[in-house]
């Protein structure tokens, strides 16, 4: 009986149940044979990719800009090391409660973030902020957000600042140059990144490299003709005369007379380039080589280099300019005042317009115009600077013997600083002219003879007049230094014709005199605090750096001036103990 009842408890199943319950775990059994035979056998390689995309990541190695030097190493621009903090978006979706905190960290807008985050979630890839102190990317790591990681670049940095930004010029945030010399020698300074294969942990933090692909090739350097003291000189001088003068602006061009090499190049107002809210069009323009304006009588001694070529004037010819003016196809040329008799050295020493104009039209047109060409004027210079203008030197001028005129006194013409310290130089080097070169040069720089060694030097001569106690240019005089120089006041042109009370004041110069080794050109725009002539403007700018680059440069002096000696009172003690009475 209680067997009977025991096997109708432990009464075996329906056969039908235990071949169902078989085949359930058959099935499950080739399921995972075949998962596993597609894993391991026909698609392995798909995984593994896949597997190594969730670990393995390319990452690019950043080729450092290369420096720029001045001519004797000392830089004025380099790169530094710095970290950019970036982000996966689709790593980041689970973690999006999170935004806030980070955009607190980052100084950015929570919301804002997050919207864009939200649209960038099918890449891989998104910058959160470019080029941060280690400082801050070491807090954004802190907070072990998945997808965050950092990545390894270089930040631009200008030791000058502000002195030589206009010439150096900047880079932009992907360390592709933008102005100046940055943008000139962008290719040569940028150099080639490199790139490796590295593991990064679920932080996207790279903690192994696993192989190099592309070595890295940095940028070269540019070492400048640039003098860095010299450079730094002049640009506190000329601020100081802009500020002095209330002008509205200046520029100051220093050239080397023997090789055309720029020693110095300052524009004002500047900007410091390490500050990128500073960088608008309006205050990174170089105005010594992107601005023209009409020389004045600055333009005297290369209109006189073109008459005393032409063997019809030398400089003892004398020229009456009574009573002061003259008239020339109906319009009046005015000097401001009556000098009389003048030889054609004295055209010079008193910027006597209405001396000028009958020298050069007693001279062929062409041969005047074809001076100012070979001089330079309105064609580049040929130093490669980006957005050098040409100035404008126009032929119609042959037609016109008033146009002829005014062109000798600087009218009619327009130059940048650059181009006429340029044309400056080759009465500086005896009637050669060499190109401008922003690049140190280390062997001797050719040039093209425009004009006879005693024309140049006869017009030096004659400038070295201006720079005396009875020229207009006295203030640019440099103690124990021969100067040749000439002053320029110019009424700035304006829609219309030329404002009556608006001035541009210039002087060009060269020193020493007598064996020149730098040619300066200064122009100061629009001066407001009452003096505007540009020997008292500009010449006295001129003095003070070259008074400063002679001893910089270790130039001997040629001119050594007597000297009023005063004695300490030691030797006055001795000196009165010998005479035998008191001192």
């Amino acid at each position: 009986m209680i067997l009977d009842n025991m096997k109708v408890v432990g009464k075996p199943l329906m056969p039908w149940r235990r071949v169902s319950l078989l085949l359930v775990f058959l099935m499950a059994v080739i399921m995972l044979l075949a998962r596993a035979l597609d894993m391991q056998i026909l698609h392995s390689e798909f995984f593994q990719r896949q597997g190594d995309a969730r670990q393995l990541r390319v990452v690019s190695i950043p080729a450092h800009r290369g420096q720029i030097v001045d001519r004797n190493g000392e830089p004025f621009a380099v790169s530094t090391p710095v970290n950019s903090i970036w982000l996966n978006p689709g790593e980041m979706t689970a973690s999006m409660q999170r935004v806030p905190e980070l955009a607190k960290v980052l100084s950015m807008d929570a919301p804002s973030l997050k919207k864009k985050i939200q649209a960038q979630q099918g890449r891989e890839f998104m910058y959160l902020k470019r080029r941060v102190s280690p400082e801050l990317a070491e807090k954004v790591m802190n907070l072990g957000i998945p997808g965050i990681a950092l990545q390894d670049e270089y930040r631009r940095y200008y030791p000058t600042g502000e002195v030589a930004a206009h010439v150096i010029g900047f880079s932009n945030v992907d360390d592709n140059g933008q102005e100046g010399i940055e943008l000139a020698f962008n290719d040569w300074l940028k150099g080639e990144s490199g790139s490796k294969r590295v593991i990064r942990d679920r932080l996207g933090r790279a903690f192994d490299d696993v192989e190099h692909l592309r070595s890295v090739e940095p940028g070269k350097p540019v070492v400048l003709s640039l003098d860095r003291r010299l450079q730094y000189l002049t640009y506190r001088t000329l601020k100081a005369a802009v500020i002095k003068h209330n002008a509205i602006a200046g520029s100051a061009v220093v050239l080397d007379a023997k090789t055309g090499e720029v020693l110095a190049m300052v524009s004002q107002p500047s900007f410091n380039v390490n500050d990128r809210s500073q960088l608008t069009p309006e205050a990174t323009r170089n105005r010594s080589v992107t601005d023209v304006f009409e020389p004045g009588s600055t333009m005297k001694p290369l209109s006189m280099a073109a008459a005393l070529e032409s063997g019809i004037w030398n400089a003892t010819t004398k020229i009456e300019t009574a009573p002061g003016y003259m008239k020339v196809q109906g319009n009046m040329i005015r000097d401001t005042r009556n000098y009389g008799d003048l030889d054609v050295s004295g055209v010079i020493t008193k910027s006597s317009n209405v001396g000028m104009s009958k020298i050069v039209l007693a001279i062929d047109a062409d041969e005047q115009w074809g001076m100012y060409q070979k001089l330079g004027l309105g064609a580049s210079s040929g130093s490669g600077f980006p957005g050098e203008a040409v100035g404008r030197l126009s032929t119609s001028a042959l037609n016109s013997d008033f146009a002829r005129a005014t062109m000798a006194f600087g009218y009619g013409v327009s130059v940048t600083p650059l181009q006429l310290a340029r044309a400056y130089t080759a009465l500086a080097a005896d009637g050669v002219l060499r190109p401008v070169s922003f690049l140190y040069q280390q062997n001797e720089v050719e040039g093209v003879r425009i004009m006879r060694a005693k024309t140049a030097q006869a017009v030096r001569k004659m400038m070295q007049t201006v720079v005396s106690a009875k020229g207009t240019g006295s203030r640019a005089r440099v103690a124990n230094y021969s100067v040749a120089g000439k002053t320029g006041t110019v009424h700035k042109f304006i829609a219309g014709g030329y404002a009556e009370e608006r001035y541009l004041s210039i002087f060009a110069g060269i020193i020493p005199a007598d064996a020149p080794e730098l040619v300066m050109v200064v122009m100061i725009d629009e001066p407001r605090n009452g003096e505007h002539f540009g020997g008292q403007v500009a010449a006295p700018v001129f003095s003070q750096v070259m008074e400063g680059a002679m001893r910089l440069l270790d130039i001997a002096p040629d001119r050594v001036e007597d000297k009023q000696w005063v004695m300490k009172p030691e030797m006055k003690l001795q000196q009165a103990s010998s005479k035998g009475g008191p001192a």
